[in-house]
């Protein structure tokens, strides 16, 4: 009877040494997911994608002593005169409505 009581003992302190190794690992795997390990949902697009490896091989080729090629240039696009108008002036009566509507109150 003894040594099943020292049996059951050692499994029980046994058991107790594989919780608090469970609870470490589950403390390390938190921390690590929490320092940025898991994603957090934000996506780049391609164009920013594009801009990153460019700057890349332009720094690898600076390095490299090889010619640097130049980063994507800034193709912005430009609104005609007559689309700039249209939206002053769309912005012009929206802020003379605002103006009347707080007049009026």
């Amino acid at each position: 009877m003894s040594i099943l009581v020292s049996v059951l003992k050692e499994l029980e302190h046994e058991r107790t040494r594989l919780l608090s190794q469970l609870e470490r690992l589950n403390k390390a795997v938190s921390a690590l997911s929490v320092k940025g390990v898991s994603r957090s949902g934000r996506t780049i697009s391609a164009a920013g994608r594009a801009r990153i490896a460019a700057a890349q091989r332009a720094r690898w080729a600076k390095v490299k002593g090889r010619k640097v090629v130049p980063i994507t240039a800034n193709n912005k696009r430009k609104l005609s005169g007559a689309a700039l108008a249209r939206i002053r002036a769309a912005q012009k009566a929206r802020w003379a409505k605002w103006r009347k509507e707080k007049k009026s109150a």
